[in-house]
């Protein structure tokens, strides 16, 4: 009886091992997504609300928008060139900052200036 116990036990740790495995995985695949905002570079506060929250791809950075706030990692480029990519697609941005402060009016003004 206790030979046919200990044969079930070890017949079923692997699988416990790998259901845990994969429920581990599954949680530091997801934790980053909800930490990106935390830890973003880019805070953007825009003057209309998107209509529904977005993921945005802008060059190598990806964009979280949601109401009237996006946040992104850092991008190589100046931030007010990073504004204005964000302002073509989102629409006018009131607040555009980083860790270094905020961007000046005259950047702003270049920011939501349409190109074309």
């Amino acid at each position: 009886m206790i030979a046919t116990r200990n044969s079930m036990l070890a017949q079923l740790f692997p699988a416990v091992l790998a259901l845990v495995g994969t429920a581990a995985t599954f949680a530091a695949t997801a934790a980053p997504a909800r930490a990106a905002d935390a830890n973003a570079y880019y805070s953007v506060t825009l003057a209309a609300p998107v209509a529904k929250p977005a993921k945005l791809m802008l060059g190598d950075v990806l964009w979280n928008c949601a109401g009237d706030t996006c946040s992104a990692g850092q991008d190589t480029a100046r931030p007010v060139v990073v504004c204005t990519k964000l302002a073509a697609k989102v629409g006018q941005v009131n607040r555009f900052a980083t860790p270094k402060g905020e961007l000046a009016a005259e950047d702003m003004a270049r920011c939501n200036t349409p190109k074309g």
